[in-house]
């Protein structure tokens, strides 16, 4: 099952007894609903630093799929977009950074770029319960404006940059060339 990784179960119980119960009910929880649904997805609200994401939990342990994080949907739409990207993941679909997809939602393209390991603390920090040493490949679904805008794009709208930031190293597209061989 998606658990905290080690070799031992006495390093396990080592791991386990440094956790708090807050910790210990989030981890029951993110394997609960793995079990149940193939992936747990955990959802962060916006503030005034910055917009809300969702992020999956268990895709790598569970199905050797990079885990996934989706910044400034609205609603439950990251939830819906990382649930269906784990499924066809899981299904065996090989995803392309830099590759538009326009079948997620209608009318609305998504393209994947890998997150910077600098980014996992603050947008999968509920995953280092499950993968302590931050050990897990991750990728971000970064989804255009209805009209096809992505956040790199001179014209998006202002202030989209910010909604919905590139969690690479230079906050840029850096696994492709916007233009030239992605969106």
């Amino acid at each position: 099952m998606c658990a905290v990784t080690s070799t031992t179960p006495a390093a396990a119980a080592d791991i386990t007894a440094e956790l708090s119960a807050e910790e210990l009910r989030l981890i029951e929880w993110i394997e609960g609903q793995a079990k149940e649904r193939g992936n747990a997805v955990i959802n962060v609200a916006g503030d005034d630093e910055g917009a809300g994401y969702s992020f999956t939990a268990c895709a790598w342990a569970l199905h050797n799929v990079p885990e996934a994080v989706v910044v400034g949907l609205p609603g439950t739409m990251g939830q819906v977009l990382l649930d269906a990207y784990v499924d066809r993941a899981a299904n065996g679909e090989i995803f392309e950074v830099g590759k538009r997809y326009d079948d997620f939602f209608e009318g609305v393209p998504v393209v994947l770029e890998r997150v910077n390991k600098g980014h996992y603390p603050e947008f999968f920090g509920t995953a280092f319960l499950i993968y302590p040493d931050g050990d897990f490949p991750a990728l971000q679904l970064i989804v255009a404006t209805p009209e096809g805008k992505f956040p790199w794009h001179p014209d998006a709208p202002e202030g989209f940059d910010r909604w919905q930031p590139v969690l690479t190293e230079s906050g840029d597209p850096e696994s492709w060339t916007p233009g030239v061989d992605g969106p």
